[in-house]
């Protein structure tokens, strides 16, 4: 885990140097919103409710609506006007009983660890906490913004660690608009309630409990995934965990790329050309040299075999004459 927030929780004339880390993590389904034809991610534009156009990032300002529906629009320098605080002190108020704290008015928990020589003095708080079996209401500035909280012990499986829950200001808790009203219960019905209580008492162990929804989720993607049901878009940027075919990857690429510059997508058909011709060529040229080879010979023999009856002839004409 990484420190969130680092700083000192002080009680009386005692300071402990902590480090904050976050206690929980959110491992719910979140699915995108994709078009069903082809699996593109679904986009979304800033566009003015009024005038209709898209407006940039930084034309954007934070704007505070009444109750009449009129906006205000608050500047950075009205921001920066706005009471905030950069305090690194975990300021104990009080020790209170941990009945009187509604789980209700719980938010957000963090874990605090002792930094340096603040072991012996966070070991001494967080005894003083278990043995009254109270909890710690403080104030802390969180994101330049003060919040109330408790520190409590918890136990795990590393030890019993300092928890700080930050809460609900009181005003943030709603109060219910009905009321329950039903008739008194019969002596028997009660009764019966209290023996369901009974034979249902046991308890508390979290991991006898499991996210039933995301194990089913996670169970049907893995079998679409198996049977092919996957689209594969220009955008992907994880792979299927299959070993890809380089060759066919770049011939891909390269008949995109064609297809991109108006070229014809050729590359193929060319390919498999090239490799019919080739040896074509040789076969044709060996062919061709074996019947120009048998020709020469040819006309050579003819060649000396007129020679050799032209020096006959003219043997036998200077024999006639001698005689």
């Amino acid at each position: 885990m990484r420190a969130i927030w680092k700083g000192a929780v002080s009680f009386g004339l005692v300071s402990v140097p902590v480090k904050l880390y976050a206690a929980t993590e959110s491992h719910d389904v979140s699915f995108r919103q994709v078009h069903a034809k082809d699996g593109g991610r679904i986009k979304y534009q800033r566009v003015c409710s009024l005038d209709g156009e898209e407006v940039a990032y930084a034309d954007i300002a934070k704007g505070y609506e009444t109750e009449d529906g009129e906006m205000v629009i608050l500047t950075d320098d009205d921001m920066a006007e706005l009471p905030s605080t950069s305090s690194r002190e975990i300021a104990v108020e009080k020790f209170v009983p941990r009945e009187q704290i509604d789980p209700l008015l719980f938010e957000k928990s963090y874990y605090l660890e002792p930094e340096g020589a603040g072991a012996k003095p966070y070991a001494l708080l967080r005894q003083a906490l278990k043995d009254a079996d109270r909890m710690a209401v403080v104030t802390v500035a969180l994101r330049q913004r003060t919040t109330i909280a408790v520190l409590r012990v918890r136990e795990t499986e590393a030890g019993e660690v300092i928890v700080l829950q930050t809460m609900m200001w009181p005003d943030e808790v709603r109060v219910p608009d009905f009321k329950v009203e039903v008739d008194d219960a019969k002596p028997q019905e009660v009764k019966m309630a209290h023996m369901l209580v009974e034979t249902l008492a046991g308890d508390f162990d979290a991991t006898e409990f499991e996210d039933d929804y995301a194990g089913a989720v996670e169970a049907l993607v893995k079998s679409k995934i198996e049977g092919g049901e996957i689209k594969r878009t220009e955008t992907s940027t994880k792979t299927s965990g299959e070993v890809v075919d380089l060759l066919a990857a770049l011939q891909k690429s390269v008949a995109a790329a064609k297809t991109a510059r108006g070229e014809a997508d050729s590359s193929d058909d060319s390919d498999d050309a090239a490799e019919d011709e080739k040896p074509a060529k040789k076969t044709a040229a060996k062919k061709s040299t074996a019947k120009k080879a048998p020709a020469k010979k040819t006309a050579a023999k003819k060649s000396t075999a007129k020679k050799t009856a032209t020096k006959k002839t003219a043997a036998k004409k200077q024999a006639k004459k001698a005689s």
